[in-house]
């Protein structure tokens, strides 16, 4: 059993200047989850669904300091008196960024790597490795290089190490972010199986539909309490005007249709042609002829994880030189190095594009029109972040804030660019219902302002929030391109 105890944490932290502050996380929380329970904590960017999940395993204060007041108990043991790797024993995490929990190059290895620090039987690795494979559809992801696969394959990676580990407690912080609806699925099956077998399962999430089946109960926090909980029969009823009020993503999958009567792009367009693009292994890439993208609009790039989405969008920015082919944008044809100067792109993984000391300085950075004074460029940047809800860590440190807030930071600097192609990767990942919406009024407004904008997503919800074009890949080729109804 997992106890809170009137638990309240603070993150230590630094501002701009270097200063020492607080920031609360975790207020008063009384909470119990009993054995074999599957939990669900949803809520706000910043709420503490991310904190709870770390005092259980330990990161917290083992890893991540602050100050911590009350009692966080595992089958009555206190998790913060007791060392982390004997916790590590009982408890198995999946994180929101996949790549911060991996050791190794070769997935295989990694696959094995919890399993073999608890000092598991090589036969017994090998076998559960074999099963887990199998029972996850992931063969064609065994022996590859880490750095070569998407987001979601890294994510599904860190499941199946956890799934080779076997714990009594699983904690997943977003395991869903970076994933396609068909590995979502795949991610439920193993959640189901785990659930099925006895096992103690929180997760911290905001895309909701796929656990309604599954969850026990649904804590819903803000500002660091629990400010409502729905148990299993609750929360299968809830309608989307239930969730709209509540301020959480629906609890069901929004279809998208498209318009196959008009499928011929009108008016100026971005023209790829001979995109080709092999990455080392000779096995993944993209080969596209040609391609007509809409300017002055908002596109989404769909398909499944490891598509070819990324690296489509990596290619028109000019970031992979090996790439052949042109793109040509009003009239003229850009090479890779000249792309760069057209292009701005936000990262899937935001942490590779975070270099300043505050939040402020980090949007200042992308304003590369010579014209504005710093005064100026400061006054954009706060009017910017004030827009996005992050007008409070202005004088924040980016890599103190939570994943939501790292990427909407990341948004921000891509705002703030002056740059006529905008690319986003995934931009919703970690967002909450509000600030998904936030970020979709921002796109919007990008497109008013002339950008053309290219979205790389998952995220049904957002593209029917402001997405008019799709375009989708399969094995790196475009299976589908139209707009939207």
């Amino acid at each position: 059993m997992i106890k809170f105890k009137d638990v309240t944490f603070a993150y230590s932290s630094t501002d701009a200047d270097g200063r020492a502050i607080e920031q609360g996380s975790i207020s008063g929380l009384d909470l119990m989850i009993q054995n074999g329970e599957f939990v669900v904590l949803t809520g706000g960017s910043g709420c503490g669904k991310t904190t709870i999940t770390r005092l259980i395993n330990g990161l917290i204060p083992h890893y991540y300091s602050g100050t911590l007041n009350g009692e966080v108990m595992i089958d009555g043991k206190s998790v913060p008196e007791t060392p982390i790797f004997e916790t590590a024993k009982k408890v198995g995490s999946v994180f929101q960024n996949p790549r911060s929990q991996f050791f190794n190059v070769n997935t295989t290895d990694e696959i094995a790597f919890a399993a073999e620090n608890q000092c598991c039987e090589p036969a017994e690795i090998s076998k559960a490795i074999t099963e887990t494979a199998a029972s996850m559809h992931i063969e064609k992801l065994l022996d590859r290089n880490i750095f070569e696969l998407s987001g979601g394959e890294k994510q599904i990676i860190a499941c199946a190490g956890i799934n080779v580990l076997s714990p009594d407690i699983i904690v997943l912080d977003e395991p869903s972010s970076n994933l396609d609806t068909g590995a979502i699925e795949k991610l439920k099956s193993v959640l189901t199986d785990w659930k099925s077998q006895g096992k103690t399962i929180v997760i911290a999430e905001h895309r909701l539909y796929f656990l309604r089946e599954l969850a026990d109960r649904m804590l819903i926090l803000e500002n660091g309490s629990v400010i409502k909980e729905l148990t299993a029969d609750e929360i299968k009823a809830l309608t989307i005007t239930d969730t709209e009020r509540m301020g959480i993503r629906p609890m069901t999958l929004p279809d998208i249709s498209c318009s196959h009567q008009k499928t011929e792009v009108q008016g100026d367009v971005l023209l790829l042609e001979d995109f080709c693009f092999t990455y080392k292994n000779c096995k993944h890439g993209i080969n596209i002829p040609r391609l007509e993208l809409p300017t002055n609009r908002i596109i989404a790039i769909i398909g499944h994880n490891g598509a070819g989405k990324s690296t489509l969008v990596r290619n028109i920015c000019g970031l992979e030189r090996r790439c052949k082919g042109t793109l040509t944008m009003n009239g003229k044809k850009l090479k890779a190095k000249d792309r760069l100067h057209n292009c701005y792109m936000i990262m899937q993984d935001v942490n590779h594009q975070l270099f300043t000391e505050s939040v402020r300085d980090e949007v200042m950075l992308s304003m590369t029109d010579k014209s504005l004074t710093d005064e100026q460029k400061a006054l954009k940047a706060d009017e910017i972040l004030t827009q996005l809800d992050l007008a409070e860590y202005a004088d924040t440190h980016p890599m103190a804030l939570s994943g939501g807030q790292k990427q909407r930071t990341a948004i921000a600097s891509g705002i703030a660019s002056s740059k006529p192609v905008i690319i986003f990767d995934e931009p919703t990942s970690g967002l909450d219902l509000a600030h998904m919406k936030q970020v979709s009024d921002q796109l919007k407004k990008l497109r008013d302002m002339g950008k053309t904008v290219i979205v790389v997503t998952h995220d049904n919800e957002f593209i029917l929030s402001c997405c008019e074009h799709i375009v989708r890949l399969e094995n790196g080729c475009v299976a589908e391109k139209c707009p939207l109804d």
